[in-house]
């Protein structure tokens, strides 16, 4: 696995975010979410922030809120995600969108990506006010939304990739459809019974990232998994369940 780095566990409000203290270090409050602390009832109990997933959208709209009041903001900036590979501008809250990456230089916005199984991925540029947010499943890796991520910033020697809680190789299984797509990752993909293949979603992230010009050493994964779904939400665990985020915004410098 490429390089570790453990979450912090903080109290804001009546939530535990889980804090990306490497993101701080350079200028982005960033922190992930888990199930906890919210609303919502039934499998989505209780801080579910997916409005598609079949539960009480109040619940879900006082779960943002309540996440957003933890980032300092009023409302988040949530898109429609879709598995592809597009990385949009930012937009003000509560504008529709609809791609798989947000871009941004403000401290107003809060950008958050939802996932339950996928890997959240957080980019900041080290020698400018800019960053990303990124949801990358197999479609997204395998449709390149990583590079252009990157590519909306300047030199890749200068960003620093998190790439936050995700399934683990060890529980994510998938056919030969999918297996033979990440074939030439190092690593990624491992033999399980029959045709199916353990595919490791974040070993091929940072491989990426690697290949798209960043440092070794600006690569980090998360220690945590969303395997069993008991901190965080997860698809593979569950379903129908929640979906917990990856939330950022730059600090005021």
């Amino acid at each position: 696995m490429p390089n570790q780095h453990s979450l912090s566990p903080e109290a804001r409000g009546a939530l535990t975010v889980h804090r990306i203290d490497a993101a701080v270090r350079l200028g982005v409050d960033a922190f992930v979410t888990d199930r906890f602390g919210g609303v919502s009832e039934g499998p989505y109990k209780s801080l579910n922030l997916g409005g598609h997933v079949g539960d009480d959208i109040g619940h879900v709209m006082e779960n943002r809120r309540r996440v957003a009041q933890a980032a300092g903001v009023e409302q988040l900036v949530i898109m429609r995600q879709v598995h592809g590979a597009d990385v949009l501008d930012a937009p003000m809250p509560g504008v529709e969108c609809e791609g798989d990456g947000l871009f941004s230089s403000s401290s107003d916005l809060a950008l958050a990506i939802l996932v339950a199984d996928c890997v959240p991925v957080l980019l900041v540029d080290e020698t400018s006010r800019n960053f990303a947010v990124v949801h990358a499943g197999w479609r997204g890796l395998h449709t390149g939304v990583l590079a252009r991520a990157v590519a909306r910033f300047g030199d890749p020697a200068d960003l620093h990739a998190f790439l936050g809680p995700a399934i683990s190789g060890e529980h994510y299984q998938v056919g030969p459809e999918v297996a033979t797509k990440f074939a030439d990752v190092p690593g990624a993909v491992l033999p399980d019974v029959r045709d199916r293949s353990l595919l490791d979603l974040r070993r091929v992230g940072a491989h990426q990232l690697r290949q798209l010009g960043l440092d070794d050493e600006n690569v980090l994964v998360s220690d945590q998994s969303t395997d069993g779904g008991g901190l965080f939400f997860s698809d593979r665990a569950a379903r129908p369940c929640g979906r917990f985020a990856l939330v950022a915004r730059r600090v005021v410098a």
